[in-house]
C-alpha cells in the first residue's frame, strides 16, 4: 500500500498542531492554594484586605479601650446600630465589610449588643406573616412593638486623596468614625487612622 507524502505531509502537520495544543492546555492550567487571610496585600495600591483589616482593628482597639466606653459598658451591654461606613473615595469598595469586621468584633468584646438594621424589612415580614396569616398559631407568634431600640449609633466615612505622575502614583486613605448617644445626639468617641500606599515605575521597566 502505497501512501502519499501530501498525506504523510497532511498527517505530520496536524499531529505537530496537536501536540502544540496539549502542551499550551498544560502551560496555561491554574493552580489553585490557599494563603494566608492575614497576609500583607501588595497587588496595587488601591484598597484591599490589608487595609481593611488594619483600619477594622484600629477602630475597634480605640473604641473598646476608650475611658468613656469603658464607663458606658462597666454595668451594662449598650444597644448599637452600626450606619454603614461612607464611601467618599473614587473607587468602588465594599464598606459593609469594613462594618461587618468591626461589627463582629465589639461583639465578641461581650461589651454591646447590636440591631442590623439591614434586615429590619425582613423582620416585619415574618412579624407580620406570624400575626396575621392563620397558618400560625397565635400564642406563638411574635408580636410586634417588642424589638429594642438603639441608644448609640455607630458611622464613619472613609475618603481618599490619590497624586499620580509618570514616575510615580500615591494614595492617601483617611478613615474616620464615631459613637453618638443617640438621645441626646452627642458624640460619646471619635478616631481616625490615615494609610499611605504607594507605587513607583521599576527601573527596569517591569
Amino acid at each position: 500500500m502505497i501512501i502519499s507524502n501530501k498525506f504523510k505531509t497532511v498527517s505530520t502537520y496536524a499531529l505537530v498542531g496537536l501536540s502544540a495544543l496539549v502542551l499550551s492546555g498544560c502551560a496555561n492550567k491554574a493552580v489553585v492554594s490557599y494563603g494566608d487571610a492575614q497576609a500583607v496585600e501588595t497587588t496595587d495600591i488601591n484598597f484591599g484586605s490589608t487595609d481593611l483589616q488594619k483600619i477594622a482593628s484600629q477602630m475597634t482597639d480605640s473604641l473598646l479601650s476608650s475611658p468613656v466606653v469603658g464607663t458606658m459598658t462597666a454595668n451594662k451591654r449598650p444597644v448599637v446600630f452600626v450606619e454603614r461606613i461612607k464611601n467618599k473615595t473614587s473607587e468602588h469598595i465594599d464598606t459593609e465589610s469594613i462594618t461587618d469586621s468591626i461589627s463582629t468584633q465589639m461583639l465578641r468584646s461581650g461589651k454591646f449588643r447590636f440591631v442590623d438594621m439591614t434586615r429590619v424589612e425582613s423582620v416585619r415580614e415574618q412579624l407580620t406573616f406570624q400575626n396575621e396569616d392563620a397558618l400560625v398559631n397565635p400564642a406563638t407568634a411574635v408580636a410586634f412593638g417588642k424589638q429594642i431600640g438603639a441608644q448609640y449609633m455607630l458611622y464613619g466615612n472613609l475618603s481618599s486623596i490619590v497624586k499620580s505622575n509618570a514616575d510615580k502614583s500615591d494614595v492617601y486613605y483617611k478613615f474616620t468614625m464615631r459613637l453618638m448617644d443617640m438621645e441626646s445626639g452627642l458624640v460619646e468617641w471619635a478616631d481616625e487612622t490615615e494609610i499611605r500606599k504607594t507605587k513607583e515605575k521599576s527601573t527596569f521597566g517591569w
